[in-house]
């Protein structure tokens, strides 16, 4: 009964829905693409005709990035597969694009009503269904075990706050993780939580953010920018809102602190605007890298804010910056991905609010690889303190890179598992 109401609420949300893909197509044009297809409605010349169709759902930019390996190992263990990729974001269609080979398909997340649902599974008819990370949707998930196609969790995690939710909404969200064929989890921690929820845990795998390959070119690019420049460069990397301001309000008022080059990387690509707007409110020069015909302007004089308003270029922002302040851990946000920045041996200063990644958190600080500090304050102090001790900055660039490799495999073990699974019967 509680589903069905639920499935009634879902149905009567759908204009609003479109009313803010419409909005957010006026700074993300990718949003009103394809809109239908969110409710079920396909191109006939996308659906599945020969082989197995393995279907994997990345709901942004993170998540299909941390896809890109299992792709890549999927392809090689299952030659025949047909991929379908879907998303819930336009940066993360954009980058699944990427991943795409003659005879793949990508489509939007269906919305999650029964009939979007049953339509989707009708027209694309997927041998089996791979949810990466936390997306768990509850007509999707019962969907899919009423028309006997597997669904499972992989790269699964479920933070403390997430949990609590999960707990106060049990009525909707134990059915979905019971109905799941099974859960891959990355830390013990999330095993023992989405096991309380009901999901079937079948192995503790790591995080496949561990095994994703910085772009070689693209860091190479950037640490050759760096090599040109007098001062050091401290980045903040996949920063959000209010955090932006609050940096920039502390760098006005401490021009000293301007010694370094502050590149500041957004989050979200509709954001890039608004922090232009932030940086002239404080006065400061700015500098876009969209605007860099072959990195950051010559000479450039004291206090210019550099502004990444690029996609997919985080490699060479990596490899531009000396540190990192980790965006999303200085507001109750749970912080953003750190291993990306440790892969190319960058060091990460990160605020108190890392819930989202509180292993990858707790592992990269015990191995000198990441500095936890207490306020923006403290890390802007802390990454000026760091970058003009160079012995110092060597040592945990080192670190960083260290704790990258030691911590990769996650790739292997799942697609071992997802082998199985396709060769139990189940398909």
């Amino acid at each position: 009964m509680m589903r069905q109401l639920y499935s009634l609420l879902m149905w009567l949300l759908q204009p609003a829905l479109r009313r803010k893909l419409a909005r957010r197509a006026l700074q993300e044009p990718g949003y009103l693409d394809a809109v239908e297809e969110r409710f079920g409605c396909y191109s006939e010349a996308t659906a599945t005709t020969e082989g197995k169709t393995v279907w994997l759902h990345a709901v942004s930019l993170g998540e299909t990035r941390a896809a890109a390996s299992l792709v890549a190992e999927l392809r090689k263990r299952l030659p025949g597969m047909r991929l379908l990729l879907t998303h819930g974001t336009a940066t993360g269609r954009a980058e699944g694009a990427k991943l795409l080979r003659p005879g793949d398909c990508q489509t939007w997340q269906p919305w999650d009503t029964p009939a979007a649902v049953a339509r989707f599974l009708a027209h694309f008819r997927p041998c089996l269904g791979i949810l990466m990370e936390t997306e768990i949707w509850p007509n999707l998930a019962v969907g899919c075990a009423r028309a006997g196609v597997p669904l499972v969790l992989a790269n699964a995690r479920l933070s403390e706050k997430s949990w609590r939710q999960a707990r106060r909404l049990a009525w909707l969200a134990r059915p979905a993780y019971a109905s799941l064929t099974a859960v891959w989890a990355q830390t013990q921690d999330d095993a023992r939580r989405l096991a309380s929820m009901g999901a079937r845990v079948q192995g503790v795998f790591g995080n496949l953010k561990f095994d994703a390959t910085p772009d070689a070119a693209q860091l190479a690019e950037g640490r050759a920018w760096h090599a040109r420049l007098a001062r050091p460069v401290v980045m903040f990397a996949s920063s959000r809102e209010g955090e932006e301001e609050a940096l920039l309000r502390l760098l006005a008022a401490e021009p000293a602190a301007l010694t370094a080059h502050w590149l500041i990387v957004p989050r979200h690509p509709q954001r890039f605007d608004a922090v232009v707007a932030l940086v002239q409110a404080q006065g400061l020069a700015l500098s876009r890298r969209s605007l860099w015909q072959d990195g950051p302007p010559a000479g450039d004089a004291s206090g210019c804010i550099w502004l990444g308003d690029s996609l997919g270029e985080m490699a060479l922002y990596y490899g531009l910056a000396d540190v990192a302040l980790l965006g999303g851990s200085f507001g109750p946000l749970g912080g953003q991905n750190l291993i990306e920045a440790a892969a190319c041996a960058c060091p990460v200063l990160m605020g108190p609010h890392t819930f989202n990644f509180t292993e990858a958190a707790e592992l990269a600080q015990t191995a000198g690889a990441a500095l936890r500090v207490t306020d923006l304050a403290q890390g802007l102090e802390s990454a000026l303190a760091l970058v003009q001790d160079r012995p110092r900055l060597q040592a945990a660039r080192h670190a960083a890179d260290v704790f990258a490799g030691a911590h990769r495999g996650a790739t292997g073990r799942t697609v071992e598992a997802i082998a199985q699974l396709l060769g139990s019967g189940v398909s």
